[in-house]
């Protein structure tokens, strides 16, 4: 371990034990989206998207059960989630033989609750996010259940560090990688491993507006809570930051940016109809940021977003998704 986090080593070590249970995800360039900048930006997406369970976090929760021993496996694993981190510890549950039970907001969308459920996992239903993490408490503690973390620890950044090794592979030449902000998992891991390969790349962070405890964090100098979570992009709703994810996003990420579910439904349009994609809103956080407050700073640059998430029915992406904006 460096002082910020997995070695690269290890990255590749874990990359290559789950080779066959995930998929190296494609990278694309985004002619539209270049054509919408208009200004000579190269735009491309880590399509993360279409990793096992439809979003990244398949990555950590692999590594956290690849981590335990056998006598920790037989009790099973819990887990807290507004849906894809549940999915995902469930299929990790599944793949590597054990039970998962998870809790879930009560505004946990449907189709989620029910692919939870296709892996196996039994589902507790919390009011909000807060006494979701109650019951996550209790059910480790009365159940002996090993509680996967949806964004803390150093295996959910050993997990999320193999998406930033992919990208370092697959592509030679970029400038800077926009990558969504929850509880700073996804982003801490990734630029912890560019930042090991390529050190000059701008690592950057897209924060929902009503989610924004990494920003407060950052301002503060130390891990902030939200006393409340108001964004459409729930997969990116964490109600607060914590030490070890904080640090190292705080070590090896260069800035953070904002977008409002205003920018995250437009966005969602425009992907659907310039790119015949349907998304969550977290998906399109990256996106967002750079046809919004990132366009000017990156004009003409080499940029890589990482597209992280598709868990979305068709009935809930048409109520968010807003198309007026688009030809």
């Amino acid at each position: 371990m460096t002082e910020s986090g997995p070695h690269i080593d290890e990255i590749r070590s874990l990359r290559d034990r789950l080779s066959d249970v995930t998929l190296r995800t494609p990278v694309m360039r985004c002619a539209a989206i270049e054509a919408s900048l208009g200004d000579g930006t190269r735009v491309l997406a880590k399509l993360e998207f279409l990793q096992r369970t439809g979003t990244f976090k398949a990555r950590g929760a692999l590594a956290t059960l690849h981590s335990l021993s056998a006598d920790e496996r037989k009790f099973g694993v819990t887990a807290v989630s507004a849906g894809n981190h549940a999915i995902a510890t469930a299929f990790a549950a599944q793949t590597l033989g054990t039970t998962a039970k998870v809790v879930m907001t009560r505004s946990a969308n449907p189709f989620r609750v029910a692919v939870c459920k296709s892996y196996g996992a039994e589902v507790v239903i919390a009011d909000d996010v807060h006494q979701a993490f109650e019951l996550v408490r209790e059910i480790r503690d009365t159940e002996n259940r090993f509680f996967v973390h949806p964004f803390e620890g150093y295996s959910v950044a050993l997990g999320t560090g193999t998406v930033g090794l992919e990208i370092c592979e697959q592509v030679d030449d970029v400038d800077a990688i926009v990558i969504p902000v929850g509880g700073g998992g996804l982003i801490g891991g990734i630029s912890n491993a560019v930042k090991q390969l390529r050190p000059d790349v701008e690592v950057i962070g897209v924060e929902p507006k009503g989610a924004d405890s990494m920003h407060r964090s950052f301002k503060s100098g130390k891990p902030e809570s939200i006393s409340e979570v108001h964004t459409i992009a729930d997969s990116l709703g964490a109600p607060f930051a914590l030490p070890y994810s904080f640090e190292l996003t705080r070590n090896n990420v260069d800035r953070l940016v904002m977008v409002d579910d205003s920018e995250l439904r437009k966005t969602m349009g425009f992907l659907f109809h310039a790119m015949s994609i349907a998304v969550e809103p977290a998906c399109a956080a990256t996106t967002a940021a750079l046809l919004g407050p990132l366009r000017e700073s990156l004009s003409g640059k080499r940029v890589l977003l990482v597209m992280c998430g598709s868990n979305i029915d068709w009935e809930t992406f048409a109520r968010q998704a807003d198309f007026s904006h688009v030809a």
